[in-house]
């Protein structure tokens, strides 16, 4: 039995579907990401799990048992939320305690608690201080300290990072991390729109668009086998190249002829029945590579992006369409204005037709 399960879960908002057809299954110790652009339901379906929104359609259940009217404080939930939610004239020893104490819990039980979250969370030197006098990071333990507290069943975390700075958005990604690996049969689901902290976070993301569920896997399921175009060009960035081109040779290496006047060679396997299809090759900006004879794309570079560690090329394009971008490693002197002629390693060429993978 999955820890949690939901099945065609849906959201309706009077006529306007939000979700619908959400099935997933979460397994015990699982840490869970969902992402997906601006409005496509991500919060929404956390809300929905903690109770907070009304489930329209379907059945979520919690260890077997199925919870779409029990009351949130009795789904054995616990929620962190983006903006702390701190009691600003209380401890954080007191804030901490305060929904055990509320739950009349024996003294001696709720110091044990606070003690051991403390100490998973570092925050033990801190306990007798007021939340004004901390850092937002701190602030942001206090916070998972809080869910901690209560051992819930499951751990729901609504963009817990989005109000710290670039540098502690990175240590408390690292905390968040070692918490997990300090509990690995707790449930975390986890809602961001960072793809670092889901790459580096995730068992598993889940990719919400169209108001459903785009594809599910590990980071770097998602990252090589994309199942679609969507989650191609939303996981990576930059995001994937697509080039639309036809299909002239089927076999073990699949040759396209794209509408740009280059030739790829693709891994993906096709048949003669494939032969003369519209497709769009997929080519992340790192797997191109320069070469003199056999590109895929020769392009003016009308802009780059030297960022140290690598350079970002921006291929001129038509107007309104994107730019083709190719990354290279290191820094990349004086090529703007240059013709550039750039092929990739068959392996790393996807195909896509009417914007399904074709990987069998």
């Amino acid at each position: 039995m999955s820890e949690l399960n939901l099945t065609d879960v849906a959201k309706t908002y009077g006529s306007v579907d939000v979700l619908k057809n959400i099935n997933l299954d979460i397994e015990r110790g699982e840490l869970i990401v969902f992402v997906g652009p601006s409005g496509c339901g991500k919060s929404t379906l956390l809300r929905m799990i903690a109770g907070l929104e009304k489930i329209s359609g379907g059945t979520l259940e919690i260890e077997g048992q199925v919870m779409n009217d029990v009351p949130p404080a009795q789904r054995g939930i616990a929620m962190v939320f983006q903006s702390y939610a701190l009691y600003p004239h209380m401890t954080v020893r007191e804030n901490m305690a305060f929904a055990l104490k509320i739950a009349k819990m024996p003294t001696a039980e709720v110091d044990a608690a606070v003690e051991r979250a403390a100490r998973i969370l570092q925050l033990e030197p801190f306990l007798d201080r007021l939340p004004k006098a901390l850092s937002g990071g701190q602030r942001q333990r206090v916070a998972i300290g809080r869910a901690i507290v209560r051992d819930p069943k499951v751990y729901l975390f609504d963009e817990p990072l989005s109000n710290l700075d670039a540098a502690l958005r990175v240590a408390t990604r690292i905390e968040i991390a070692r918490l997990k690996e300090a509990m690995p049969d707790s449930t975390m689901i986890y809602v961001t729109h960072d793809q670092v902290e889901a790459m580096t976070l995730a068992s598993r993301i889940v990719v919400l668009a169209n108001k459903g569920i785009a594809q599910v896997g590990t980071p770097l399921e998602l990252y090589e086998t994309p199942d679609n175009e969507f989650v191609a060009q939303f996981i990576g960035s930059p995001s994937m190249n697509l080039l639309p081109g036809v299909i002239t040779q089927t076999g073990e290496r699949t040759v396209i002829k794209l509408d740009g006047g280059g030739t790829a060679v693709s891994s993906v396997p096709t048949d003669a029945s494939d032969e003369g299809k519209q497709v769009n090759i997929g080519v992340r900006p790192e797997d191109f590579l320069p070469v003199d004879n056999d590109p895929i794309l020769q392009g003016v570079v009308d802009f780059t992006e030297a960022l140290g560690e690598v350079t970002l090329l921006y291929f001129a394009a038509k107007e309104g369409e994107d730019p083709t971008i190719a990354k290279l490693p290191g820094v990349q002197r004086d090529m703007r204005g240059k013709t550039v002629s750039v092929s990739a390693d068959p392996d790393k060429v996807h195909l896509f037709h009417g914007g399904i993978s074709m990987r069998k």
